[in-house]
């Protein structure tokens, strides 16, 4: 369980490997994304896919990780220079999502290019490596990936079960309950944010009628499907 720290509290990302191609000039660019968390993930994907397509004469690569999306790097492998690794830095990082925010992160895009025998220039080759990132991501399945701010409830056996219930009615999400001895523990997790918890202790004490207090717990992250997919 993670602590606040950032103050992103959802950003966007690939829910599972994805291929997708494009085909310009007989070249074919073959991009696909992976969900990384690490730098080592990500250059662990761009390397498995150099052993993959080891006849391919360039293996070009763009990734952002972390809720800040504080780590980003490129590379263009041989292209002349800012024409695939920038172009596919951008197409990710300035992706706008139906909540309107570019929040794409935790991915990386490696574009595998068999050469076809005819020069594209510098802006067709910016345009193949742009077009070939927003294409694969407009047919991947993608998820939101949520900061919750998780609270522990000490519940009387007696209303454990109606508190749950009124709770779940209400919004909050039950991550479990724990039955002791003399007690139950609901804990339950809340969107993050900067008044998460007075906002959920005014909520629990309407639903309680003042009898229920939450204990933070700290923060972890969820994913959630994004509506609309195929």
């Amino acid at each position: 369980m993670g602590e606040t720290g950032s103050a992103v509290v959802q950003y966007t990302t690939v829910a599972g490997d994805h291929q997708h191609e494009l085909e310009v000039k007989r070249s074919r660019f073959i991009t696909y994304l992976r969900r990384t968390t690490t730098e080592a993930e990500a250059r662990d994907f761009i390397a498995e896919l150099r052993r993959r397509h080891f006849d391919a004469r360039h293996h070009c690569s763009a990734f952002l990780l972390g809720p800040d999306r504080m780590v980003q790097r490129s590379s263009d492998d041989g292209e002349p220079s800012g024409t695939a690794g920038l172009p596919m830095l951008e197409a990710l990082a300035k992706r706008e999502m139906p909540s309107g925010q570019c929040d794409v992160s935790d991915i990386t895009a490696v574009i595998v290019r068999y050469f076809g025998g005819v020069l594209l220039g510098a802006g067709g080759l910016v345009r193949a490596y742009s077009q070939s990132v927003s294409g694969a991501m407009d047919s991947a399945d993608l998820l939101v990936r949520k900061r919750l701010a998780v609270f522990a409830i000490d519940a009387p056996h007696a209303e454990a079960g109606r508190w749950d219930n009124e709770l779940r009615q209400d919004g909050t999400t039950i991550l479990g309950t724990d039955y002791g001895p003399s007690s139950a523990t609901l804990r339950v997790a809340v969107p993050d944010g900067p008044t998460a918890a007075t906002d959920f202790a005014e909520r629990l004490a309407t639903l309680t009628a003042g009898a229920g207090t939450a204990v933070a717990q700290g923060t972890e992250w969820t994913d959630i499907a994004v509506a609309g997919q195929r």
